[in-house]
């Protein structure tokens, strides 16, 4: 996982992964996966260069760490910084009500 959202890398960018052959071009961040009961934030997702969708099985989520090589930066501007700030602010409140004591959520919900 990435340490700061400004770490995040734009959409569009293509990158090659530690353990696959295969160019991935980032299409989302901050992906939020389910597998059953269990559900994981990923930093990205991505599909294959330059097929781009085939299916929902050409999806590859990955984290910051499985980066192997970027290849293209993609596009940022003052929009995608704002989407950052938005994604922290999100971020540091998801934190914060996990971190809660049960008691307090308990008595807020009285």
């Amino acid at each position: 996982m990435i340490n700061s959202v400004n770490e995040l890398l734009p959409i569009g960018t293509v990158v090659k992964l530690k353990k696959e052959d295969k160019k991935i071009v980032v299409m989302g961040v901050m992906q939020n996966m389910r597998d059953g009961v269990k559900s994981k934030l990923y930093d990205y997702m991505g599909l294959p260069y330059p097929e781009g969708f085939i299916n929902n099985e050409s999806r590859v989520v990955f984290d910051q760490e499985d980066l192997d090589k970027i290849y293209f930066l993609g596009f940022s501007d003052i929009e995608r910084q704002q989407f950052l700030t938005n994604i922290s602010i999100m971020l540091e409140k998801l934190v914060q009500s996990h971190n809660k004591p049960k008691e307090e959520e308990t008595n807020e919900s009285e």
